[in-house]
């Protein structure tokens, strides 16, 4: 799909990713990489007797999974792409805890896809973050993304 085709659809959903689990090992490999060893992540014993009942994934570990949940997506992909860079966000919000062993997906919706300079175009979307089963999302975030074509 060309930039100029993605730019067309500002204001309506992008795509869905498929659902991956978030298991203790990759909590664990997360609190290890961060080093964010905060009982809550790590100790399921002393986890259990919290309002969570057991351990929960950090904020930024899901907050971390959009690029994965974004290759496994049905998410356009702009023609001629050389390069995609992250660029910033401009608001991240965690409203719900991902428990060890949940399933988690992400829905995109554009907000904005503009051409910066020729060949450069910079993509804002909401990224809502679900949980399998749950009312309430894990995040929501709006991103902002370079591509260069």
């Amino acid at each position: 799909m060309s930039p100029q085709d993605i730019a067309a659809r500002v204001g309506e959903p992008l795509g869905t990713s498929e659902w991956v689990e978030i298991g203790q090992e990759r909590i664990d490999q997360f609190a290890e990489a961060t080093g964010d060893h905060q009982f809550i992540h790590v100790n399921p014993e002393m986890a259990k007797m919290t309002p969570f009942g057991g351990t929960i994934a950090h904020g930024f570990l899901t907050l971390s999974m959009i690029p994965y949940l974004s290759a496994n997506s049905d998410l356009p992909r702009p023609e001629g792409v050389k390069m995609g860079v992250n660029y910033g966000g401009n608001k991240t919000r965690f409203i719900n805890p991902v428990r060890a062993g949940k399933r988690i997906r992400g829905h995109w919706k554009l907000l904005e896809m503009a051409e910066k300079r020729p060949g450069q175009w910079q993509q804002t979307v909401e990224i809502t973050i679900e949980i399998e089963g749950e009312d309430k999302p894990a995040l929501i975030a709006e991103w902002m993304t370079q591509f260069f074509v």
